[in-house]
């Protein structure tokens, strides 16, 4: 599968002919992040402008099959689990959607606009240990801090971490956590199941296209 990031936590992840895209940017949004393309699955964790943008999601006669919260779903033979948990935007409360599913027998794990690293118990669960995980570091007294996205990746063990909704402060940071100063930075990502066999959390810095 091959891995791309368009700023915030706007991703598009390319399985073949299979499109799926994570938390658009929308044309409200005040990031002027701009990305359209044609998506089969759009993923949206938070019903706020900078992650709800589906109207990007559409070209000719492509448009998604939008999921924007909890539950069970299965398209195009991906079976997709929305766990609910909190997010805190500008102080006020929205809900935001941890997705949970499998790529090319890569187990994922999408955390959204998360703000409280006390997951609860289901949620942990059913994140388990996670091959890629996808986490906020984002800080800006709403969503998890650098530290606080450090601990919780550690402890949820997986094999691959991307950060997302960073800025250079908080990338920083969050890299000296974990001791992952080094961590290689690319455009895109390329990514086989045989390429996670030796790894353990360790990370990798999708820079916006």
């Amino acid at each position: 599968m091959i891995i791309t990031y368009f700023g915030k936590q706007f991703f598009k992840i390319g399985q073949g002919e299979m499109v799926l895209a994570f938390n658009p940017v929308s044309k409200e949004s005040k990031t002027g992040i701009s990305a359209h393309f044609g998506a089969d699955i759009a993923l949206v964790t938070t019903n706020h402008p900078d992650y709800n943008g589906v109207e990007q999601l559409s070209h000719g006669e492509r448009a998604p099959f939008v999921i924007s919260g909890p539950g069970d779903y299965e398209i195009k033979e991906i079976f997709i689990k929305g766990v609910l948990s909190n997010s805190l935007i500008a102080n006020k409360k929205y809900v935001n959607t941890i997705y949970l599913f499998s790529v090319d027998s890569i187990n994922i794990a999408f955390l959204g606009a998360l703000s409280d690293p006390e997951l609860s118990k289901d949620s942990r669960e059913a994140i388990n240990t996670p091959d890629v995980l996808f986490i906020p570091v984002g800080g800006k007294g709403d969503m998890l801090d650098a530290k606080a996205s450090a601990k919780l990746a550690s402890s949820l063990e997986p094999k691959l971490i991307i950060p997302m909704d960073y800025d250079d402060g908080t990338l920083k940071l969050f890299l000296k956590e974990l001791g992952e100063e080094k961590a290689e930075k690319v455009d895109k990502l390329t990514l086989k199941r045989k390429d996670l066999d030796n790894k353990e959390g360790e990370v990798v810095v999708l820079q916006a296209s």
